[in-house]
């Protein structure tokens, strides 16, 4: 058996079907502060990102108390509509034979600490996954920090490292942590836009993720 190898996967967007909620909650949290609600076009642009990058994006020059309240109003929208969240097809399934095919697991996301939690609690995926980064234990993306912290916990080096998102922001932060890219099209990026920000391959569905990688019993390289 060769030494195992690492697919760090982005949450929402590649895991988790939250798109809805999210541009929900965030427009939510600007019509009750006061201020006009971002079209759902402009709240994907920034889907990945911390919450807090997120909103500069979206609101540049907000001042401190507003931002902060619009923050704390989106994280009760969001979280109230968490219940309605699904996995996307072959999620867990894809995961599981990952796993029986000798690779260890982690996510890397622009999600809170409590906030992946949560998913991980409702969805029961905690044994999946051997290591995990959030926003607010690391830069936001595409900063490499959230890549780079995790092959660091595991020893494992960027030759051995995948990263699989749905978001430029995931390929951008897996180049510059010297890691192959992967994307996911049925997130917030399209195919193509995925490829020009460096993803090697797309992939459709999430069932066909786990065939593309081989067996590590008896490889001597990964995808």
């Amino acid at each position: 058996m060769n030494p195992p190898a690492l697919i760090l996967f982005d949450c929402d967007g590649t895991l988790v079907d939250s798109q809805q909620q999210i541009v929900a909650a965030m427009q939510v949290a600007f019509t009750d502060n006061g201020l006009a609600a971002p079209d759902a076009s402009a709240v994907h642009a920034v889907i990945g990102l911390s919450l807090a990058t997120a909103l500069d994006r979206l609101a540049p020059g907000l001042d401190e108390a507003s931002g902060q309240a619009v923050l704390a109003t989106y994280r009760r929208a969001y979280v109230g509509s968490e219940q309605s969240l699904t996995l996307y097809p072959g999620v867990r399934e894809g995961l599981e034979a990952l796993r029986d095919k000798g690779y260890w697991l982690g996510i890397v996301t622009g999600k809170s600490r409590n906030g992946l939690l949560r998913v991980l609690d409702h969805f029961d995926l905690h044994a999946l996954f051997e290591v995990w980064r959030t926003a607010d234990c690391c830069p936001s993306k595409p900063h490499p920090a959230m890549v780079l912290e995790c092959m660091h916990e595991l020893g494992m080096d960027a030759a051995r490292t995948r990263v699989i998102g749905d978001a430029c922001f995931d390929m951008e932060m897996a180049r510059a942590a010297d890691v192959m890219a992967l994307g996911v099209s049925f997130g917030v990026e399209p195919a193509e836009r995925l490829i020009a920000a460096g993803a090697m391959r797309v992939f459709d569905r999430f069932d066909e993720i786990a065939p593309w990688f081989p067996s590590l019993a008896g490889e001597e390289t990964i995808a």
